[in-house]
């Protein structure tokens, strides 16, 4: 459930259907608490910013001061990102800058080249140049040999306890993996990570 939630959160917002996020966003409030975790109360207050539940500037503000102690970087990005959009859509594009630019910079870092380049059309149309990315690396590359193992069993439809089974690691490693793997692929959910081509040179005929 936590790790779903913010892009529940954010397409629920963005459909204009934010009322369906409200018994979610209860149940995880609630999570978060218990866990104490500063990333889930990062991604707590995200959502609530999304769903516009109260303050949406204050409630940013603090997402962004527990990612700086979570230790999840692409989380981290993705905050900064939607900030700095909401910022620049609000007509207070020198607040979004450098919000975008920490997004772009923790994007870059953590190989998630399609969000890097969200990032980056952002800046430009909150007023600063930007400089074109480098040619992206296969994202393949990225990975290391078991992340890929398990991004193609994943992709093929197996569960993590299936998973687990065909390659004898603990079903919490392969959610490390996938933890992993996923911004380096540049999604965030099983879903997108179905429609990627996952096959590499050692595949061809």
């Amino acid at each position: 459930m936590a790790a779903g939630l913010g892009p529940v959160a954010e397409a629920a917002v963005r459909s204009g259907a934010a009322d369906r996020v409200a018994e979610p966003l209860a149940r995880f409030a609630a999570w978060a608490d218990a866990t104490g975790q500063p990333w889930a109360r990062a991604v707590l207050h995200r959502c609530r910013a999304l769903a516009g539940d109260g303050d949406t500037d204050g409630y940013f503000r603090e997402a962004l001061r527990q990612h700086e102690v979570s230790g999840r970087p692409f989380e981290h990005a993705r905050t900064a990102l939607l900030y700095g959009e909401w910022l620049r859509r609000g007509r207070r594009g020198a607040d979004a800058r450098p919000h975008l630019r920490t997004a772009l910079a923790l994007f870059d870092r953590t190989g998630a080249a399609p969000w890097a380049e969200r990032a980056r059309a952002e800046l430009r149309a909150a007023g600063e140049p930007v400089a074109a990315s480098a040619p992206a690396p296969d994202r393949l590359s990225l990975l290391t040999p078991q992340e890929l193992q398990v991004v193609r069993l994943a992709a093929s439809g197996a569960t993590n306890r299936d998973i687990a089974a065909q390659l004898f690691i603990s079903p919490r490693t392969v959610s490390h993996h996938l933890y992993r793997a996923f911004p380096k692929l540049g999604v965030t959910n099983r879903t997108a990570l179905a429609r990627l081509d996952l096959a590499g040179p050692d595949d061809l005929p």
